[in-house]
Protein backbone atom coordinates (compact mmCIF):
# COMPACT_ATOMS: atom_id res chain seq x y z
CA UNK A 1 0.00 0.00 0.00
CA UNK A 2 3.03 2.28 0.28
CA UNK A 3 2.50 5.87 1.40
CA UNK A 4 -1.06 5.35 2.65
CA UNK A 5 -0.12 2.43 4.91
CA UNK A 6 -0.95 3.29 8.52
CA UNK A 7 -2.18 6.77 7.58
CA UNK A 8 -5.74 8.01 7.75
CA UNK A 9 -7.08 7.56 4.23
CA UNK A 10 -9.29 10.27 2.78
CA UNK A 11 -11.73 10.45 -0.12
CA UNK A 12 -12.01 14.05 -1.33
CA UNK A 13 -15.41 15.09 -2.68
CA UNK A 14 -15.65 17.88 -5.27
CA UNK A 15 -18.70 19.09 -7.12
CA UNK A 16 -19.13 18.59 -10.83
CA UNK A 17 -20.79 21.88 -11.70
CA UNK A 18 -21.42 22.94 -15.31
CA UNK A 19 -19.08 25.46 -16.89
CA UNK A 20 -22.10 27.69 -17.51
CA UNK A 21 -22.08 28.47 -13.77
CA UNK A 22 -18.52 29.87 -13.85
CA UNK A 23 -19.50 33.54 -13.52
CA UNK A 24 -22.13 32.89 -10.86
CA UNK A 25 -20.05 30.56 -8.68
CA UNK A 26 -16.51 29.94 -9.90
CA UNK A 27 -15.41 27.83 -6.92
CA UNK A 28 -18.20 25.29 -7.48
CA UNK A 29 -17.04 24.96 -11.10
CA UNK A 30 -13.33 24.82 -10.23
CA UNK A 31 -13.04 21.20 -9.13
CA UNK A 32 -9.23 21.39 -9.24
CA UNK A 33 -9.24 24.06 -6.51
CA UNK A 34 -11.81 22.07 -4.53
CA UNK A 35 -9.58 18.99 -4.59
CA UNK A 36 -6.52 21.11 -3.76
CA UNK A 37 -8.33 22.48 -0.70
CA UNK A 38 -9.14 18.93 0.42
CA UNK A 39 -5.52 17.88 -0.14
CA UNK A 40 -4.27 20.81 1.94
CA UNK A 41 -6.69 19.92 4.73
CA UNK A 42 -5.52 16.30 4.66
CA UNK A 43 -1.81 17.19 4.55
CA UNK A 44 -2.18 19.53 7.55
CA UNK A 45 -3.38 16.50 9.54
CA UNK A 46 -0.93 13.98 8.16
CA UNK A 47 -3.72 12.22 6.25
CA UNK A 48 -3.42 10.81 2.73
CA UNK A 49 -5.86 11.41 -0.12
CA UNK A 50 -6.55 7.97 -1.60
CA UNK A 51 -9.53 8.88 -3.77
CA UNK A 52 -10.77 12.01 -5.54
CA UNK A 53 -14.48 12.04 -6.35
CA UNK A 54 -16.05 14.49 -8.79
CA UNK A 55 -19.82 14.23 -8.60
CA UNK A 56 -23.06 16.17 -9.00
CA UNK A 57 -26.31 15.49 -7.14
CA UNK A 58 -25.19 11.92 -6.52
CA UNK A 59 -27.46 9.59 -4.57
CA UNK A 60 -26.00 8.98 -1.09
CA UNK A 61 -26.16 5.22 -1.64
CA UNK A 62 -24.31 5.28 -4.97
CA UNK A 63 -21.63 2.59 -5.13
CA UNK A 64 -18.91 5.04 -6.23
CA UNK A 65 -19.04 6.55 -2.73
CA UNK A 66 -18.82 3.25 -0.90
CA UNK A 67 -16.62 0.91 -2.97
CA UNK A 68 -13.36 2.12 -1.40
CA UNK A 69 -14.96 2.29 2.07
CA UNK A 70 -16.13 -1.31 1.74
CA UNK A 71 -12.63 -2.31 0.60
CA UNK A 72 -11.12 -0.67 3.70
CA UNK A 73 -9.36 2.03 1.66
CA UNK A 74 -11.15 5.13 3.01
CA UNK A 75 -11.50 6.28 6.62
CA UNK A 76 -12.78 9.83 6.06
CA UNK A 77 -14.70 11.78 3.44
CA UNK A 78 -13.80 15.45 3.11
CA UNK A 79 -15.32 18.21 1.01
CA UNK A 80 -14.19 21.82 0.86
CA UNK A 81 -17.44 23.10 2.40
CA UNK A 82 -21.08 22.31 3.11
CA UNK A 83 -21.96 24.24 -0.04
CA UNK A 84 -19.86 21.89 -2.16
CA UNK A 85 -21.40 18.87 -0.43
CA UNK A 86 -24.89 20.17 -1.23
CA UNK A 87 -23.95 20.45 -4.91
CA UNK A 88 -22.14 17.09 -5.02
CA UNK A 89 -24.72 14.98 -3.19
CA UNK A 90 -28.46 14.71 -3.59
CA UNK A 91 -28.93 14.53 0.21
CA UNK A 92 -26.14 15.53 2.58
CA UNK A 93 -28.28 14.45 5.53
CA UNK A 94 -28.78 10.93 4.16
CA UNK A 95 -25.09 10.71 3.28
CA UNK A 96 -24.14 11.83 6.81
CA UNK A 97 -26.38 9.15 8.28
CA UNK A 98 -24.83 6.50 6.02
CA UNK A 99 -21.32 7.65 7.01
CA UNK A 100 -22.26 7.32 10.69
CA UNK A 101 -23.78 3.89 10.09
CA UNK A 102 -20.61 2.70 8.35
CA UNK A 103 -18.24 4.33 10.84
CA UNK A 104 -16.70 6.74 8.34
CA UNK A 105 -16.13 10.36 9.30
CA UNK A 106 -17.44 13.18 7.13
CA UNK A 107 -15.51 16.45 7.36
CA UNK A 108 -15.39 19.79 5.62
CA UNK A 109 -12.08 21.54 5.08
CA UNK A 110 -13.52 24.91 6.05
CA UNK A 111 -10.68 26.84 4.42
CA UNK A 112 -11.19 30.17 2.68
CA UNK A 113 -12.30 29.90 -0.92
CA UNK A 114 -10.14 31.73 -3.44
CA UNK A 115 -11.34 35.03 -4.85
CA UNK A 116 -11.62 34.67 -8.59
CA UNK A 117 -10.30 37.40 -10.82
CA UNK A 118 -11.30 37.58 -14.48
CA UNK A 119 -7.96 35.96 -15.35
CA UNK A 120 -8.51 33.08 -12.91
CA UNK A 121 -11.99 32.47 -14.34
CA UNK A 122 -10.49 32.46 -17.83
CA UNK A 123 -7.94 29.80 -16.79
CA UNK A 124 -10.69 27.62 -15.34
CA UNK A 125 -12.74 28.11 -18.50
CA UNK A 126 -9.80 27.13 -20.75
CA UNK A 127 -9.00 24.07 -18.66
CA UNK A 128 -12.57 22.82 -18.64
CA UNK A 129 -13.46 23.70 -22.21
CA UNK A 130 -10.36 22.09 -23.77
CA UNK A 131 -9.78 18.86 -21.83
CA UNK A 132 -9.25 16.73 -24.92
CA UNK A 133 -6.91 19.20 -26.61
CA UNK A 134 -4.09 18.27 -24.24
CA UNK A 135 -4.37 21.49 -22.22
CA UNK A 136 -3.06 20.80 -18.74
CA UNK A 137 -4.35 23.88 -16.95
CA UNK A 138 -1.08 25.73 -16.51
Amino acid sequence: MGEAEGAVRVAAIASLTPLEELDADPFLVDSRSQHAMCARWAAERGYVITRELLVHALRPDHEILWTDVDAGLVDVFVAPSDRVLRAALRSVEAFSRECARRGVRLETAGLAEPSYSTEMKARVHRRLSMPTAGYDGC
